[in-house]
């Protein structure tokens, strides 16, 4: 690899090979924009273009995953009529919020910040205990509830629309997804303008415009959400087998994208 072709490559670690060898992406060895991945990317701009001209308010809720970056770069870029907001929960790992900085920092452009209220985390923790998640899936779900979900309402109350960054290709859930939906439980539109993007895909993208991401991702984490509830993945693990790896496949999910609950034993 040139020097030049290395630089444009590196990733947040410094280490310009380091994406070549981490079992949390994909092995991109020229990181350039073809002409298919160029149309991916004009179709996702003219979704979320018709999104803010068919349904008026929309709001990006920003993840700060790899996907994440892509839409960030896209909405700032090219559809700065979109907000952003992000939730922050109280169990980010570092990395996470020094990217957010970052992000900031790059679009010149504050992304809102909404936390958990504080009464509802101490009774939380007053009940089950700090890590009280582990004990159970009604306990975890509870937890995501407090720190992410309730945030999240409050993130989009107003808008007209919700822009997420779920991909075909992450679950057998998220395959069944839709462009753009009526979201029931929120009751507004969920648009998804990456459905059809590729992992390769997605880190092309962001390699080939030098954009910022979570260096976790250059620690074998392919999707990262609380630090207590993520660990990295081993080659040809599921892309999302390091979220919540303690519970069966099916329940992995926080509930932004609600799906038919398993059955809880005991």
């Amino acid at each position: 690899m040139s020097q030049s072709l290395a630089q444009a490559a590196a990733p947040s670690s410094g280490n310009p090979v380091a994406h070549l060898h981490t079992p949390a992406r994909p092995i991109i060895p020229l990181p350039t924009i073809d002409a298919a991945l160029a149309a991916r990317v004009a179709a996702s701009v003219g979704l979320l273009r018709r999104a803010v001209s068919d349904y008026g308010r929309v709001v990006y809720a920003n993840s700060l995953g790899a996907e994440a970056i892509v839409l960030t770069d896209l909405i700032c870029t090219e559809v700065p009529a979109i907000d952003i907001v992000t939730i922050d929960t109280g169990r980010l790992p570092e990395s996470t919020l020094t990217l957010l900085e970052r992000l900031e920092q790059r679009y010149q452009r504050r992304i809102q910040v909404y936390y958990p209220r504080g009464r509802a985390i101490e009774g939380y923790v007053r009940q089950h205990g700090v890590n009280g998640f582990y004990n159970g899936l009604e306990q975890r779900l509870s937890c995501c509830q407090i720190r992410k979900i309730e945030p999240f309402r409050r993130a989009i109350q107003g808008y007209d629309a919700w822009v997420t960054g779920v991909r075909r290709e992450q679950s057998a859930v998220r395959a069944d997804s839709q462009p753009c939906a009526h979201d029931p439980h929120y009751g507004l539109i969920k648009v998804s303008p990456l459905l059809d993007w590729t992992e390769t895909a997605v880190w092309t993208y962001i390699l080939a415009k030098r954009l910022p991401y979570n260096s976790l991702h250059d620690a074998g984490y392919p999707s990262i959400g609380c630090a207590p509830c993520t660990r990295p993945v081993e080659p040809g693990q599921e892309h999302r087998a390091g979220r919540w790896w303690w519970e069966q496949a099916d329940s992995r999910e926080c509930g932004l994208h609600p799906r038919p609950r398993p059955a809880v034993s005991g």
